[in-house]
């Protein structure tokens, strides 16, 4: 099982498990789409939702990426609200707008619920935990992506699991310097915000990081 993470190397990680199907890809079907995983692999696959997962964990193994919520943010905004002509319906709903201020934009989704958030804002730890327990057996981090995609394979092998690869890259954008992270946070009013909001994903994933450590992209 794998718990898909939007902006953290989901597309990439996803062409890596499309190599495991058997049946061809049709015509114009995406991988980086939901309903491909839902309807489009002939029965091979099955999006399942947080309790379903949970009830696998001990009967599959399951894996997922995390990023650091702060890089994470301002990637959504930069390839959802600067980028695109026209975003996301989810994110219209929200109230968000192209090309709004950056500060504006963390203020929609500070006062946003998770049951309203676009997928690609939604917190990292609501998407794979439940009641306070996280489903995947290994997490890795996208700051660590070589690394942890090495680690990921061993466990993979020595649970008798198909190998899945080198990781392809796809749809990456900002690349892996992030120099422009800090520039988006030198108001501590919007640090303050994302500590808020996104308190979980950086107690569950990034606890042993400071927040100085995370602006900066260490």
């Amino acid at each position: 099982m794998y718990g898909r993470v939007p902006k953290v190397a989901n597309s990439s990680i996803k062409a890596a498990l499309r190599r495991l199907l058997k049946a061809p890809q049709l015509e114009g079907s995406r991988t980086t789409s939901d309903n491909f995983w839902r309807t489009g692999t002939e029965g091979e696959t099955s999006m399942l939702s947080t309790h379903d997962a949970r009830m696998c964990r001990g009967t599959h193994f399951s894996f997922s990426f995390v990023r650091n919520p702060f890089d994470r943010l301002v990637s959504a905004y930069n390839n959802k609200l600067l980028e695109l002509d026209e975003i996301p319906g989810p994110m219209q709903a929200m109230g968000l707008v192209h090309s709004m201020p950056f500060g504006s934009f963390l203020d929609v989704v500070a006062s946003t619920s998770d049951d309203n958030l676009d997928i690609h804002l939604l917190p990292q730890s609501t998407i794979l935990c439940l009641e306070r327990q996280l489903i995947p057996n290994f997490v890795g981090h996208l700051e660590t992506m070589d690394e942890d995609w090495i680690v990921l394979q061993q466990i993979l092998r020595r649970e008798g699991l198909p190998d899945l690869g080198a990781l392809p890259e796809k749809n990456v954008r900002r690349g892996s310097s992030h120099r422009d992270l800090a520039d988006y946070f030198q108001d501590p009013d919007l640090i303050q915000i994302v500590t808020e909001r996104y308190g979980d994903d950086i107690e569950w994933f990034y606890g042993d990081k400071t927040t100085e450590q995370l602006i900066n992209g260490e």
